[in-house]
């Protein structure tokens, strides 16, 4: 299914800000075959390592205008279309060191004519260049 697509290894690397390392990025894509407004996107559950990532910690770019995950409730009007890689940023200090990383992603798509909506997800494993 389109699930083993989600996570998209080519956007994994450490985030400098003012010579420091304050987090690392990864390409995320919707487990939906079409586009939606950020408010039907729901629980983001992302893990790296064994450790899951807290909401607040994340935000997402699509199309060049940054969102936090925290905020997707209130966005009707800005859409994550179908296909898009979405650069996730997440906010830790020091960053991954190199190597392999286990990512692991659930998320959940608030799709009106699905009760309840749905869950998708991925995992890979992922090199942190040195």
């Amino acid at each position: 299914m389109y699930d083993k697509y989600l996570i998209v290894g080519e956007a994994f690397k450490n985030v400098e800000e003012g010579g420091k390392v304050t987090g690392y990025q990864l390409g995320l894509r919707l487990p939906y075959y079409r586009g939606v407004v950020l408010s039907l996107v729901g629980a983001t559950e992302l893990t790296v390592d064994g450790e899951r990532v807290p909401a607040e910690a994340m935000t997402v770019t699509l199309r060049g205008k940054t969102f936090p995950f925290t905020s997707f409730e209130d966005e009707a009007v800005a859409k994550w279309e179908f296909g898009d890689v979405g650069v996730v940023t997440v906010a830790k200090p020091g960053g991954l060191q190199p190597g392999e990383h286990k990512v692991e992603l659930r998320q959940h798509m608030k799709i009106s004519y699905v009760p309840g909506g749905f869950w998708g997800g991925d995992s890979k494993v992922l090199t942190l260049a040195g």
